[in-house]
C-alpha cells in the first residue's frame, strides 16, 4: 500500500474532490480531524498543551480553545514550533494507526487530506503521490466571495494568507484542475483513481509483510511440532 497526499486551497474544491474519491470506495484520512482528536481531554497532547500554554487555553468543558491558542501562537514562531512539537508526533501516531487499518483491509492506497502538505513539508517524505486540487485565481476569488459572502478585499486577504495554488501545482505530481465545469473535474478524479488503482507500487510493502508473516507462521509451526514430538 502507498500513501497519496492531497491538498488544495481555500475555495479550490478540495472537499468536493474528496467526496468523489470516497464515493469511488477510496480510503481517506482527514489529518485535520486527527489533529482535533489528539488534543481532546485525556490525551497526552492535551495535557502537554495545558502545561506549556496554561489553563487560559481551555474552554469551560476542558476542551482546547482553538481560537485562544491560535492567537497565542500568531506571529510567534517559537510558540508555534512548541505547539507543533507537541501535536505532530501524536498526529503521526494516529495517522499510522488509521493507515494500518486500511492496509489490513486490503486497500492499495490511502489518501491523506493534508491542508498544509507543502507548507510544513512534515509528511511529504511519506507520500508516494501528491495531488493538488487547483483552480485559477479569478475563479478562486469569485467562489470564495460567493461562498462566504465576503467583499473582494476580505476574500483576497484570505487567499493571500495561503501558499498560492499555482506554487502548489508546480510541486505536485498530479494536478486536478477545478477551474471549469464540475463534470470535467469529476472525470479527472475518476481517471486519477483508475491510474492509482492500476499502479503496482503497493506490491513491495505488501509482499514484504506477507513474507514476514509467512516466516513467523513457519517458525510457530516448527516450534509447535517440536514441542508436541518431545517426550
Amino acid at each position: 500500500m502507498f500513501l497519496v497526499g492531497l491538498t488544495g486551497g481555500i475555495a479550490s474544491g478540495k472537499s468536493s474532490v474528496i467526496q468523489v474519491f470516497q464515493q469511488l470506495g477510496c480510503a481517506v484520512i482527514d489529518v485535520d480531524v486527527i489533529a482535533r482528536h489528539v488534543v481532546q481531554p485525556g490525551y497526552p497532547a492535551h495535557r502537554r498543551i495545558v502545561e506549556a500554554f496554561g489553563t487560559e487555553v481551555l474552554l469551560e468543558n476542558g476542551d482546547i480553545d482553538r481560537k485562544v491558542l491560535g492567537d497565542l501562537i500568531f506571529n510567534q514562531p517559537d510558540r508555534r514550533h512548541l505547539l507543533n512539537s507537541i501535536t505532530h508526533p501524536e498526529i503521526c501516531k494516529e495517522m499510522m494507526k488509521e493507515t494500518f487499518k486500511f492496509f489490513l483491509r486490503g486497500y492499495r492506497y490511502v489518501i491523506l487530506d493534508i491542508p498544509l502538505l507543502f507548507e510544513t513539508k512534515k509528511l511529504l517524505k511519506y507520500m508516494k503521490h501528491t495531488v493538488v486540487v487547483y483552480c485559477d485565481r479569478d475563479t478562486q476569488l469569485a467562489r470564495l466571495m460567493q461562498r462566504n459572502n465576503l467583499n473582494r478585499d476580505d476574500a483576497e486577504a484570505r487567499i493571500k494568507a495561503q501558499l498560492p495554488l499555482k506554487d502548489k501545482a508546480r510541486m505536485a505530481r498530479h494536478v486536478l484542475d477545478n477551474s471549469g465545469e464540475w463534470s470535467v473535474t469529476k472525470r479527472q478524479v475518476v481517471l486519477l483513481h483508475a491510474e492509482l488503482e492500476r499502479s503496482l507500487e503497493y506490491l513491495p510493502l505488501r509482499l514484504g509483510v506477507l513474507t514476514g508473516l509467512a516466516g513467523i507462521a513457519s517458525l510457530l509451526y516448527l516450534l509447535t511440532h517440536y514441542l508436541l514430538s518431545s517426550p
